[in-house]
């Protein structure tokens, strides 16, 4: 298959797609992944078909936190079909075709590249609403393909927690969406302040509104806080998104957030077709 017939399988795929958002973090261990399943989720919950692409390479733990990492896609004519986390929400990743959960990935770039151009074209995602890529940290070879794959990214979310070393990174991501012309829908300032299990008060283990202070020397949206509870680790190893959690303060944030990207990413298509 030539170059241009595998951008055209992409841009075929895509076309059925309203909006496509990238979910990334200048360095990990802030969470991301856990945004990106969540956020997916919450737009399944709102009524809307929604696909979720893992494009972490080397540590796809989507289907763990959603808890269908047995589960394994159908091949059917050539095409494959996502696995289904709900009757709304549509999953692919590189977990699902590993021989086991301790394999390693030890892939270069172009192996990479070649593996999300097929989670995009190959995989029968259908119309959807809303496709949210979750990014590995940083700004190497996966943001980079999807973000030259996908010609029409509707934006990036970028995710933080309020301690300075992971802000000097994220704004090395928010400059990779700028210099690729990606709109930043925002920053997520998560981790901020954890929930005290018996109390219910908030402790600032990791400081806090640091993502909201470099949001603004940015000039680019905060989108929220999202409060550290040890509910949600226990959440996410039992493979339950935190938004099914209710009486929650990180749900309640957690919502604010999703209605906000909905307004930003919804809100600006209006925009662009008056």
């Amino acid at each position: 298959m030539t170059q241009r017939e595998m951008e055209e399988a992409v841009r075929k795929s895509m076309e059925h797609v309203k909006h496509k958002i990238m979910v990334m973090s200048g360095k990990g261990g802030v969470g991301k992944t856990t945004v990106a399943v969540n956020l997916a989720f919450a737009l399944g919950m709102q009524g809307l078909d929604v696909g979720l692409m893992d494009a972490d390479i080397h540590g796809p733990d989507v289907p763990k936190m959603l808890g269908i990492e047995d589960k394994r896609p159908e091949i059917v004519e050539g095409k494959v079909n996502p696995v289904l986390a709900t009757p709304r929400l549509r999953t692919i990743s590189l977990s699902y075709f590993l021989p086991d959960k301790n394999a390693a990935v030890i892939w270069r770039g172009p192996l990479k590249m070649h593996a999300i151009r097929q989670f995009l074209s190959d995989v029968n995602w259908g119309s959807l609403d809303y496709l949210v890529v979750d990014l590995p940290p940083g700004t190497g070879d996966e943001p980079l393909s999807v973000a030259q794959l996908i010609k029409n990214v509707d934006g990036a979310v970028i995710v933080t927690t309020p301690q300075e070393l992971s802000l000097l990174d994220v704004r090395k991501a928010v400059k990779f969406a700028q210099v690729l012309g990606i709109p930043v829908i925002g920053i997520i300032e998560n981790m901020s302040g954890m929930v005290c299990p018996y109390c219910g008060k908030e402790i600032p283990i990791f400081k806090k509104g640091g993502g909201e202070r470099a949001a603004r020397e940015m000039g680019v949206p905060f989108l929220g806080s999202v409060p550290f509870d040890p509910r949600v680790v226990e959440d996410a190893d039992a493979g339950v998104p935190f938004v099914l959690r209710k009486e929650s303060k990180v749900r309640e944030a957690f919502e604010r957030i999703v209605n906000k990207i909905r307004n930003f990413v919804e809100g600006t298509q209006r925009q662009s077709a008056t």
